[in-house]
């Protein structure tokens, strides 16, 4: 039982470069992740290997059993009625497994997109399918959530293709990695870290075969022009005209030189050969441009010992529900990482560091975790109306960010993904004492996550951070909050300060 792409071309229709040419590449039972930057055709890869999509060359061979897994959770599975009352071991433990409830029954809309994304995967899993697809299972979940769906998934024994930027899962899940870059299709054996790795190996290896090539094809060029220098100065010493009827001297050493030339004009064609040959070499060791990076989000630290302090007290978080904190005090170079549960009131917490921030007239810019599409559309508006240059250093982050900026302001309305990387690009220009982002890696591609914390490391004001991404928390923040429930009913949380779980 396999999948199979052998020699797959398709291009959309009206449309002038391909999306894929002459794609090869199988995967067996077990997972294989799919990585790429938005735009590069990972949702194009998935509906050619469910059959949704025909090739236009070549053949895709998968099994007939398929289950796809959307990212999206608007509306519930068809399945999910019977997936409450089935009463099988399997189903039973997948319940078990996922938290899903039997009182979700016809509530779907009041679900969170954490309860409807487990419950999706457990009628996906509940099928027991050939082979399933998964489209970002992780976006908006708590680390506990994230356990619970990684667990889940691991007990798949079909073929499996998994689109996650979540690094984690894809190390723990992963036999092998598709990268998806201009229209080719590469496959690493292992997680993300070690197919990264080997990536980078193999780019290496690229680089300094493709610098070899060119250094033959600069020598084998130098040394034609030579050969054409003495062809030349040869033909002249040949050649008779121009000699007096009577000079047998200059006709003898003619005649000599045509003796002596011994087939230069051969071995001219052939070097020709030779440098068509190192042509081709060169030009088959061209790679796809490198992922930019290099992006700088500018800010301004602030001056004094102390940016902020929050007085000790308590923070409401709905009608029943309260966060306690201590005194907690930001100082102007502090980066600190936000930890805890869904519903612990991190974003609530954000929201308050914000309002003081602004109530002080200090400068900080804040990038929430979700956005609704009213506020989404005057986010761009107000991105058009830029001055011309501001608006060209906001664009280039964005471009960096992996986005064309022309067709985002074309747009009527960016993507989530879209939306983060222009609020970063307003960041360029904000200069900001304290940078907020409230789980940043949601929506976005790996290399924009990668290219992201580049720029985060770099940031010289303060940070506050909110994320599940232990990568990315590892390497940014300096101090840890944790939110933790303080009452078995969760109504009442509470803040440490602490470190990240091993």
């Amino acid at each position: 039982m396999l999948l199979s792409f052998q020699q797959v071309s398709f291009t959309y229709p009206d449309a002038y470069d391909p999306v894929f040419e002459s794609v090869t590449f199988t995967a067996g039972p077990g997972w294989t992740g799919v990585l790429g930057a938005n735009g590069a055709g990972k949702s194009t890869l998935l509906m050619l290997a469910t059959g949704e999509l025909r090739p236009d060359r070549g053949s895709v061979r998968a099994p007939m059993d398929a289950h796809v897994c959307p990212q999206r959770t608007d509306v519930a599975p068809a399945a999910f009625e019977g997936l409450l009352s089935a009463g099988d071991a399997h189903t039973r433990h997948l319940r078990q497994v996922l938290r899903v409830e039997a009182h979700w029954l016809g509530q779907w809309d009041q679900l969170s997109h954490g309860e409807r994304k487990r419950a999706q995967l457990a009628v996906a899993l509940a099928g027991e399918p050939d082979f399933l697809v998964v489209d970002e299972p992780t976006n908006h979940l708590d680390r506990e959530a994230m356990q619970w769906i990684a667990e889940a998934l691991a007990s798949f024994r079909g073929i499996g293709l998994l689109v996650s930027h979540d690094r984690a899962l894809l190390d723990a899940l992963c036999k092998q990695c598709l990268y998806i870059e201009a229209g080719q299709v590469v496959a690493h054996a292992g997680g993300y870290t070690q197919a990264a790795r080997q990536r980078v190996n193999e780019r290496t290896s690229q680089v300094r075969a493709r610098a070899k090539a060119d250094r033959e094809l600069a020598h084998l060029l130098g040394e034609r022009t030579e050969r054409r220098l003495q062809t030349e100065k040869g033909e002249r010493q040949r050649s008779k005209r121009g000699l007096a009827r009577g000079d047998s001297d200059g006709r003898a050493k003619a005649n000599s030189a045509r003796v002596a030339d011994n087939g230069s004009g051969q071995r001219l064609r052939q070097m020709d050969g030779r440098i068509r040959q190192a042509e081709a070499r060169s030009q088959a060791l061209s790679m796809a441009r490198a992922f930019r990076t290099g992006v700088r989000l500018e800010g301004e630290r602030a001056a004094g010992p102390r940016l902020l302090h929050l007085p000790e007290g308590e923070i409401p978080l709905g009608p029943s529900r309260v966060l306690w904190v201590p005194s907690l005090v930001i100082r102007p170079a502090d980066r600190i990482g936000i930890v805890g549960p869904n519903g612990a009131g991190k974003s609530t917490l954000v929201r308050r560091i914000a309002h003081r921030m602004e109530a002080s007239r200090a400068r900080v810019a804040v990038i929430p975790q979700e956005i609704d599409l009213q506020q989404s559309r005057a986010i761009l508006e107000a991105f058009k109306a830029m001055p011309p240059e501001q608006l060209g250093r906001a664009m280039a982050l964005v471009r960096r960010l992996g986005s064309d900026p022309a067709m985002l302001l074309q747009s009527a309305e960016p993507s989530p993904g879209e939306l983060r990387k222009l609020l970063l690009g307003s960041c360029v220009v904000a200069q900001p004492n304290l940078l907020i982002l409230d789980e940043p890696t949601n929506h976005l591609d790996l290399p924009a996550i990668e290219c992201l914390e580049e720029a985060l490391a770099g940031f010289p004001a303060a940070l506050v951070l909110v994320s599940h991404d232990e990568h990315l928390l590892a390497r940014l923040a300096a101090r840890i909050w944790l939110l933790s429930a303080e009452t078995p009913d969760r109504t009442r949380w509470r803040l440490e300060e602490g470190e990240l779980s091993a």
